[in-house]
């Protein structure tokens, strides 16, 4: 595993976009299943134990919204998954389901940058990896981390915590010493 002189954690983004789609998706599972539990092919009690687990689930997950504890949907998108491939000409919406699960813990991550001698890496789906020649600039102040491309693209983001003015100087020291060697290389 790789590591990096510098990670910069950044800001937090609101999630109730993806928490909203989410809990759509588990009411949709728990309503199919409700309903598959009712239809004459499918009178099993498995239809109904996949909708009580779902609504348990999204029920669990709205509680700990409002304690203030970021919620995470993918058991319950996981269940819902199990259950939607359980049904006839399910499996489809199995897969909706269970891609949907693995892509909300990329999507809640932290969003971080990192920093060493040979390249800046973002870690977003899918990672972004910039060297040092692509930027004019990077600069670390009063909690706002920029970076200039030579391409004329900004990235400004704010920091999750506050910083001193000692780390940022120490940073602003370091990313212009790596910006100085690449200039000096070409």
């Amino acid at each position: 595993m790789k590591t990096y002189d510098y990670i910069i954690v950044l800001k937090k983004r609101s999630f109730a976009s993806v928490d909203l789609v989410s809990q759509i998706m588990l009411l949709i599972a728990a309503i199919a299943f409700i309903g598959a539990y009712f239809t004459a092919f499918s009178r099993g009690v498995a239809s109904f134990v996949f909708a009580a687990m779902v609504l348990a689930w999204l029920v669990y997950c709205i509680w700990q919204n409002k304690r203030g504890v970021p919620p995470y949907y993918r058991f319950g998108l996981l269940i819902g998954a199990v259950g939607w491939y359980s049904l006839p000409d399910g499996i489809w919406i199995a897969w909706v389901y269970l891609l949907a699960a693995m892509l909300e813990k990329q999507v809640k991550f932290p969003e971080e940058i990192a920093f060493d001698e040979n390249e800046i890496v973002k870690n977003s789906f899918p990672k972004k990896r910039y060297s040092w020649s692509e930027l004019n600039n990077v600069v670390l102040k009063d909690g706002l981390l920029t970076i200039d491309f030579k391409n004329n693209q900004l990235l400004q983001k704010e920091l999750e915590s506050n910083t001193t003015e000692a780390l940022e100087h120490e940073f602003n020291t370091y990313a212009k010493l790596n910006l100085e060697k690449t200039t000096h290389a070409n």
